[in-house]
């Protein structure tokens, strides 16, 4: 589970930001959306609003970029170019990202600063949660000269063998340009063994779904999962929007591109080095294509969505032939089916998008009256239908708007101390929490002194 995430100076977040799933203690509204692990609770649900511009999506897009960073082992070029326009020369030009999270039932505190292209600070500790001191896992520190030294937990710096692999991992691994978070929890030491889990959680439990993101292997979930098959039919057609199945079109290789193999062997050679021993393509009309290796023949499989027209009679059609909102909902798919029975993260930007409203109102609702769901759903969205307190706790609603500075601020609809019964979507409407487009000059606006047609 998400437990807070801070930024600094990166995107439109200026000064540093904290963004929680922290329940107030004093609420006692929808007590079923907390999940207690650890002896501490944490929010199952959060949604972000905001004005276009204010900076909701840059706060996923930072967390989206913090991930790809630590799996990928590199500082990503969309980082270097991503620091807060309006921060003065004088001032720090370091950005930073913190993060605390549980993951298989242990807490954790990871740190990470970046200045000049250089990981300065990379911290882990198995967090107290505030009740209890930290516990360090590592630090490291990273010099000017781009020299880096590690502290480790007192138990690795004391055993000789340990004191080997950090000699080893500072002379020939560690770079000043890459973190160390998953170098260190491939090392089998019996030390790190936390580390392995606190990777875990930004490599599988951590699920991004930007506005452009497609539907990932479906086809081959279907084919390989008929009880997933039943339950992505179903749901799909309970939106009414006329589908009636979603089947696999499963071809043989050279059936597929043709017999000259030598034009794709190094599409082959990706996949037989895959671990899953298999690879996702994007064919001419924009499908995806998954190529997979089972039973000694390589297969390729594509995903028909089937709907029924004249005469009863049932017809395949290719996913790019859908609406934008008919893919947008097969995104959901896997996404509601994991974080309802396991414990994912799911992290959606602009959840509603091309979505009509009720309908994206009834999946959050489902969401969140299921007392039995697993996972946590954190979104940002416009959609103020959803501003419902018999959805949400006022501390799951979050606001985010720009100052004077032009920097992005964060806060929850908790700290306005609401009633229970108040319509909160009234309120957010009349601009009673800020955080939404101001018209005036809008209303001002005459069109017609932009009309040169004579």
């Amino acid at each position: 589970m998400l437990i807070r995430f801070v930024i600094e100076n990166l995107f439109s977040f200026g000064e540093r930001k904290e963004f929680n799933a922290i329940p107030n203690s004093r609420l006692k509204t929808l007590e079923h959306h907390k999940y207690n692990i650890c002896e501490f609770d944490v929010l199952k649900t959060c949604s972000i609003y905001g004005a276009n511009g204010a900076g909701k999506s840059n706060l996923i897009k930072s967390l989206e970029l913090f991930q790809k960073l630590i799996i990928k082992e590199k500082i990503p070029s969309r980082l270097r170019d991503s620091k807060f326009k309006f921060r003065s020369s004088d001032e720090d030009q370091s950005q930073i990202f913190a993060i605390e999270f549980i993951q298989d039932n242990l807490p954790f505190y990871y740190g990470l600063v970046l200045t000049n292209d250089k990981i300065t600070t990379e911290e882990l500790y198995i967090s107290g949660l505030g009740k209890n001191k930290d516990k360090l896992l590592f630090e490291r520190k990273t010099n000017n000269e781009g020299i880096s030294n590690m502290v480790f937990l007192e138990e690795f710096e004391q055993d000789e063998k340990s004191k080997v692999l950090k000699t080893v991992l500072l002379e020939d691994f560690v770079k000043p340009n890459e973190p160390i978070l998953k170098l260190l929890s491939n090392r089998d030491n019996q030390f790190l063994v936390p580390i392995k889990k606190a990777y875990k959680w930004f490599q599988d439990t951590l699920q991004i779904i930007t506005p452009y993101s497609r539907p990932i292997a479906l086809a081959h979930k279907i084919d390989l999962d008929s009880e997933f098959k039943q339950y992505a039919k179903d749901l799909m057609c309970s939106f009414n929007i006329g589908i009636s199945e979603l089947m696999t079109e499963k071809k043989k290789f050279n059936d597929f591109f043709g017999e000259d193999e030598k034009e794709f062997d190094d599409l082959i050679q990706d996949l037989e080095a895959s671990p899953k021993k298999m690879i996702g393509l994007k064919g001419n009309n924009g499908d995806e294509l998954i190529i997979v290796q089972e039973d000694g023949e390589i297969w390729v499989k594509t995903l028909k969505v089937g709907h029924i027209g004249k005469q009863n009679k049932a017809v395949l059609f290719d996913l790019d032939e859908e609406s934008d909102g008919t893919v947008r909902l097969l995104d959901f798919v896997p996404a509601f089916r994991s974080v309802i029975s396991n414990k994912k993260v799911f992290v959606i930007d602009e959840i509603e998008r091309s979505i009509h409203p009720l309908l994206i109102k009834e999946l959050v609702q489902k969401f969140s009256l299921d007392t039995n769901t697993m996972g946590q759903l954190i979104f940002s969205t416009h959609e103020s239908n959803l501003l419902d307190q018999k959805i949400f706790r006022q501390d799951e609603i979050w606001f985010a708007e720009k100052d004077k500075d032009g920097s992005t601020d964060l806060y929850s609809l908790n700290d306005f101390k609401e009633h229970k019964t108040i319509d909160i979507q009234k309120g957010y409407l009349n601009g009673r929490y800020g955080s939404i487009p101001f018209l005036g000059n809008l209303q001002d606006l005459n069109w017609h002194d932009y009309d040169t047609d004579e």
